[in-house]
């Protein structure tokens, strides 16, 4: 594999859900690899949360991940946190993929098939952490007030 083999159709992008964040190259010409930190998807722990990163595949079908590699970097956030954040990624990504390497009709297809499904595929929940105040343990809670 020499320089000549790194000209392939690839795309970058990133998903996000709080504070973790996934980056997913997608690469074409590939033999359908999908590899999170460099461990293969079979061996993502926690194993009920795998479902949700599969969820993609499952609904646009096993054949438009057949010929592409899918390799992702995942850091920040719990561990719910980085399976949505990778599941945004692998969704972006593909719809990336077939914007610019095969046609706008079917990337519209695929696209309106996920938003269909669950909107957060695609677009990032902007929902963040509230600061605390002060006069109370939390953002909201307060101290206990006594009168006497």
């Amino acid at each position: 594999m020499g320089a000549a083999s790194t000209a392939k159709n690839s795309v970058q992008v990133f998903g996000r859900k709080k504070t973790a964040v996934a980056v997913a190259h997608i690469t074409g010409n590939g033999k359908g690899l999908m590899k999170i930190n460099g461990t293969p998807l079979d061996l993502l722990e926690p194993e009920g949360l795998r479902v949700k990163v599969l969820e993609p595949m499952l609904i646009l079908g096993q054949e438009r991940f057949a010929d592409i590699d899918i390799r992702l970097r995942v850091k920040g956030g719990g561990y719910t946190a980085q399976i949505y954040a990778i599941r945004q990624a692998i969704a972006k990504g593909l719809i990336a993929y077939y914007q610019k390497f095969v046609d706008e009709a079917t990337k519209k297809e695929l696209k309106d098939t996920l938003l269909a499904y669950d909107r957060t595929l695609l677009v990032a929940d902007p929902r963040r952490c509230e600061p605390k105040k002060f006069g109370g343990r939390g953002a909201r809670a307060r101290f206990q007030k006594s009168y006497r």
